[in-house]
């Protein structure tokens, strides 16, 4: 997967069947979906792959325990199904986790357990473990510093756990592996229409280069999540909100405030929404939020109240009470939730369900959706693109197409780092064997090592420091101060890799530093 290549191919092809905008889960998938049905398909992202949502989930690949509460029971379905079908196709990054929902009254334990044998039975063959009910000392054993003051008993169930930005790295390596033309920092800047005022293409700009270049093709699907309303906005000539942008975050602490295999869920907080305390490479990782943005951005922020909300929640339920000075890492991301039709509708009322909206223009956007269900929306995206522009029929193949680095489980050694790479693990060991300077540690208190940074630049198309330490190697989600701690050795790396000179990488270790800085709580900040 190198940069330069796809570039090339870019100016090989005059008319692409397919335009796919934006690089996070549902247009990579689709990306996936339409080369893997034989159309020449082309994605463009304006910044880096999975640079926005994408990379900033609750790190869950789940059939959504919530909205089997709502009655909302065929998301569920689909979610599971899709669930069992990843855990298949990217084993190396998908693992089975379990939770437990500690109860601090007597019917919790009765009502969890009946509802979570429903998600088991709806969930069929693909199941990945039985719920059960489970006593006081039961639940203590497996969450040893759960708050036992009041508890009464437990459930645990099963639920699927995953690196998000790896999984869309994979994505990419695997559309391009099945014909795509994929490119990221190429942001689209115009919609090319005819004389009907039909969309038949997109002007891009190389963010590296300033370099435009005319892509035509029949179908444009504008798949940018939170950012659909400024593609509509180039695209309609009366203009109407899409989407609402709602912002989730999470804290990061380290695996001593949960020292344990287990997950920890609350299903019920004050805000109504479901707290996790997930393990996570190593590290514990507590959210989410849901509070309605009015406006979005490529680097969301968490606010103060989000940040207090979600520690007095975890104080309230483990004994080891975490403190602002422990918090490692504090990332938020914005979901594109399909604006409500109806007025005062809170965000957990607006349906998670994904929405395919075709434009007049012919223009195909996609909202809503999660993670567990993109290749699902990526599906459901083609289909329409196929009976809207009178496509050749063509049947879907991703639920049996094995993605970029899928590794059997029973090969995979968990407790090694590189796990996340399954298949690609020999190549980087190799890497450190010829050229062992490679073998430096990132950081002297992780595992991570100059063969995977190297790796990143030449064979997963990371252009920057950031891409490297927040989407390729997670350390910024980690650890943020560890990531400042190793931003200038990445970036000599990448000055070295890509041919730049000193005043790019004395620009690209203050912009990191800035960026990296929002990663930590603001009377912490380096």
């Amino acid at each position: 997967m190198k940069r330069l290549e796809q570039l090339a191919k870019l100016q090989q092809i005059q008319n692409w069947d397919i335009i796919i905008i934006g690089g996070g889960a549902s247009g990579l998938g689709t990306a996936v979906d339409s080369a893997s049905r034989g159309f020449k398909t082309i994605l463009v992202e304006a910044v880096d792959f999975a640079k926005g949502t994408s990379s900033r989930s609750t790190k869950l690949v789940h059939g959504g325990v919530r909205y089997l509460e709502q009655g909302n029971l065929s998301l569920v379905i689909e979610a599971l199904k899709e669930r069992g079908l990843i855990a298949k196709n990217a084993s190396h990054l998908v693992k089975n986790q379990s939770f437990v929902i500690p109860n601090y009254n007597w019917w919790g334990g009765y009502f969890y357990t009946f509802g979570l044998t429903l998600y088991d039975l709806l969930a069929g063959r693909l199941s990945l473990g039985k719920s059960k009910f489970l006593s006081k000392k039961k639940t203590i054993e497996l969450l040893p510093t759960i708050e036992q003051k009041g508890l009464r008993n437990g459930v645990i169930y099963h639920d699927g756990q995953f690196d998000d930005s790896r999984l869309a790295i994979n994505l990419a390596q695997t559309a391009i592996e099945n014909g795509a033309c994929v490119l990221n920092y190429t942001k689209v800047i115009h919609l090319l229409k005819d004389k009907n005022h039909q969309v038949i293409g997109v002007i891009v700009e190389d963010q590296e280069t300033g370099e435009k270049h005319e892509i035509k093709g029949t179908a444009i699907i504008n798949a940018t999540g939170v950012f659909t309303n400024s593609i509509m906005k180039m695209n309609d000539k009366v203009y109407k909100k899409y989407i609402v942008p709602s912002q989730g975050i999470h804290l990061v602490f380290d695996k001593a405030f949960l020292p344990s295999t287990n997950a920890l869920m609350i299903p019920k907080t004050s805000d109504g929404r479901v707290l996790f305390a997930v393990p996570w490479h190593n590290k514990i990782v507590v959210g989410t939020t849901d509070t309605l943005i009015k406006s979005h951005s490529l680097e969301p922020i968490a606010l103060e109240k989000e940040i207090e909300f979600v520690l007095e929640t975890a104080q309230r339920f483990l004994s080891k009470k975490p403190t602002r000075a422990d918090v490692l890492s504090v990332f938020a991301g914005l979901r594109p939730l399909a604006a409500p039709e109806e007025k005062g509708q809170s965000t957990k009322e607006v349906s998670r369900s994904h929405k395919i909206i075709v434009s007049e223009t012919g223009l195909i956007s996609i909202t809503g959706g999660k993670w567990t269900t993109y290749r699902k929306i990526a599906e459901d995206i083609m289909d329409k693109a196929i009976s809207v522009h009178n496509l050749p029929k063509s049947d879907c193949k991703t639920e049996h197409i094995s993605i970029h680095g899928n590794q059997k489980t029973t090969t995979l050694d968990r407790e090694n780092h590189l796990y996340i790479y399954g298949t690609d693990i020999p190549e980087i060991l190799q890497l450190q064997e010829k050229e062992p300077k490679l073998k430096e540690k990132l950081h002297p208190n992780y595992d991570y090592r100059m063969a995977e940074v190297a790796w990143a630049i030449r064979n997963e198309m990371a252009r920057t420091i950031e891409d490297v330490l927040a989407r390729r190697v997670r350390l910024l989600f980690l650890d943020a101060r560890a990531a400042i701690d190793s931003c200038e050795k990445v970036a000599d790396l990448i000055a070295k890799e890509l041919g730049y000179d000193d005043t790019w990488k004395q620009n690209q270790i203050i912009s990191f530093k800035t960026l990296a800085n929002g990663f930590l709580l603001k009377e912490f900040r380096i």
